[in-house]
């Protein structure tokens, strides 16, 4: 079961369906495939939250994801890219292995959203809690996950993610991984998160937590890295944001005059307390990203860090 179909109240407007397998889950997803990869390699149980974790699979040719076809400049677009010389960097490789491992061979219908990748890179051992608070996108991810058979080790929680992850903070084992994908349709979405991870820091300091932002011409927006930057210069933690950017972000006009919104046209991943290797794993590929998905002469990725 994948997720179709969806409620439209006004809060719950936002749908990950709409945006599934875009440029911005291909960098969300890649650097998260390799943050897993890594703590994973430790004997030791991880625990792995998802605040937002949104319905678990999505069909690209379903009636959502074709609304936007935001695919078609992300994921898509990679899978068609004519082959590099050299090839494609190991992390950008393994993150398309992931996806196709969905899908039958030489299809690519379905696109795993985050609590899926997760699973699927998780041992015996390991823990996922998935909080979900859409009332439609709860009901498809119990559906989703209950096919894993895995509800020892997975569990999906119907609240507020923000809220929601304190009680489970510090986990038993004392490894963890918390990712944070808000919307940010809701404008309290930008404060919530920087306030969240402030506090997970005072409940568990050792944890790794990364946070997916988008980049728009809003100051709430470039707020999120600049915050999490000073917290965890404040907290003595090590950082790395990551970002990439497909196309310009100015409004333009079409021959009829009327405005065309861009999109979204860059987003990043901030990561505290990341794996050492990740640094040297995302300087090889987010270049190669912004080559493969650059829609303008605007492209680019930055990666910044502090151990």
């Amino acid at each position: 079961m994948v997720s179709r179909g969806g409620y439209h109240g006004a809060m719950f407007s936002y749908r990950h369906a709409f945006h599934a397998g875009n440029h911005a889950d291909v960098l969300k997803h890649m650097v998260l495939i390799a943050v897993m990869r890594h703590l994973t390699q430790k004997d030791t149980a991880l625990t792995v939250f998802d605040t937002h974790a949104g319905a678990g699979l999505y069909r690209l040719d379903g009636d959502y994801a074709q609304t936007s076809g935001e695919a078609a400049e992300g994921f898509l677009r990679l899978i068609a890219a004519k082959p590099l010389p050299g090839g494609l960097t190991p992390v950008i490789q393994d993150y398309l292995d992931l996806v196709a491992s969905f899908n039958t061979a030489g299809s690519h219908k379905v696109y795993p959203g985050s609590p899926f990748i997760i699973q699927s890179l998780l041992r015996e051992r390991d823990k996922l809690k998935l909080f979900e608070l859409h009332p439609t996108d709860a009901k498809t991810l119990s559906a989703n996950v209950a096919q894993l058979n895995a509800a020892r080790q997975v569990a999906v929680l119907r609240e507020d993610g923000f809220e929601g992850l304190k009680k489970f903070l510090p986990p038993p084992a004392r490894r963890a991984l918390v990712l944070s994908d808000p919307s940010y349709e809701i404008k309290t979405d930008y404060a919530r998160v920087i306030f969240m991870i402030a506090d997970s820091l005072t409940r568990f300091a050792t944890g790794t937590y990364a946070v997916w932002y988008p980049l728009i011409p809003r100051p709430e927006a470039h707020d999120v890295p600049r915050k999490l930057k000073a917290l965890s210069q404040r907290s003595g933690k090590s950082w790395l944001n990551a970002t990439l950017t497909v196309k310009s972000s100015k409004l333009t006009a079409d021959e009829a005059g009327e405005v065309i919104r861009p999109g979204l046209p860059a987003s990043g991943m901030f990561i505290i307390n990341p794996p050492h290797t990740l640094k040297t794993t995302l300087g090889v590929a987010l270049p190669q990203l912004a080559n493969l998905l650059g829609q303008d002469r605007h492209a680019s990725s930055t990666l910044e860090s502090a151990t």
